[in-house]
């Protein structure tokens, strides 16, 4: 057989996979259509289409590792592949490859220079990427930010503990410290003994859980999602108990959210902007997207008092 016949049997197979792919898709079977995406690109290594759908379920994973490789297979060949660049810049920011993502817009903005979500997005890169630099030139020693920049990863912790930390999103010890007992063990098959061990974990460190979030007399200072979101929003219980899900966010967004551990409307209608803008790359363009959506509900974000 010769091999152009080959490669057009491979290409029938890769669209076939494809095709499979976006069936479980729309059934909402997103780890078939992983399975059937993956069979494609065996098939047919260049099926952009194929790359790009895989490429977006594990940036939603957050396995950004993979989907970075996928989106970078796909924008290397013309012409722009402008939602994977974009994509890609949103992935570059999250893991601090800031001149990376700076390019990705670059390169929309040249194809496309009324792109909206990119100019809007360049601005936060840029920032971000001054911001990356005064730090790095300006080496203060802050002992206490490097001790939450320290990854969870870095500590001897059970298979258990780990797995539900990194479902929960949490990177480093900044993480665990911004979040309360209560909230872990809200989380499905998070028990006392993985609470043991992570509190453990800091008290070595001398730190505690929920200590980001009290005052100076150790008190929670950040109020109950339903509670606060209601007084203030005037939402219903029933809309304030909605996932984040709910609203149309983009990844970046969404993956913003998922740091925060913020799952419900309320959650999110209990926080104020300077919580939300004080995540690490969380930027305007995400506060701006977040504040419209909640608009269309009819509630915002919490209002210091006067």
């Amino acid at each position: 057989m010769s091999e152009s016949s080959v490669a057009s049997i491979n290409d029938r197979a890769a669209e076939e996979y494809h095709r499979r792919g976006q069936d479980s898709e729309l059934q909402g079977n997103h780890e078939k259509a992983v399975e059937f995406y993956e069979r494609a690109l065996n098939e047919n290594p260049d099926h952009e289409a194929a790359c790009f759908r895989l490429a977006v379920l594990y940036d939603r994973r957050a396995d950004d590792a993979r989907a970075i490789e996928l989106y970078e297979r796909i924008c290397t060949s013309q012409p722009v592949h402008i939602n994977a660049l974009m994509n890609l810049s949103v992935l570059y920011e999250d893991n601090n490859h800031y001149d990376e993502a700076y390019r990705c817009l670059e390169a929309i903005l040249k194809t496309n220079p009324n792109h909206e979500r990119a100019r809007l997005f360049m601005k936060d890169v840029e920032s971000a990427r001054s911001m990356y630099y005064d730090e790095d030139m300006d080496r203060r020693g802050d002992r206490r930010n490097a001790v939450l920049e320290i990854p969870i990863s870095d500590f001897e912790l059970s298979v258990r503990s780990r797995n539900c930390l990194k479902k929960m999103n949490m990177r480093n010890l900044g993480d665990l410290l911004r979040t309360t007992e209560a909230e872990l063990l809200s989380y499905k098959n998070f028990g006392e003994t993985s609470l043991s061990e992570i509190k453990a974990l800091l008290a070595a460190k001398g730190l505690r859980l929920g200590q980001s979030l009290e005052d100076s007399k150790g008190v929670i200072r950040r109020p109950a999602a339903a509670a606060t979101a209601g007084a203030g929003a005037g939402g219903s219980p029933e809309l304030l108990a909605k996932s984040v899900a709910d609203l149309e966010l983009s990844v970046r967004s969404r993956k913003a959210l998922q740091r925060l551990n913020i799952n419900t409307i309320g959650e999110l209608a209990s926080r104020t902007e300077a919580e939300l803008l004080g995540c690490k790359n969380f930027g305007q363009t995400s506060l701006n997207e977040i504040k419209q959506q909640l608009t269309t509900f009819g509630i915002g974000l919490r209002k210091l008092e006067e």
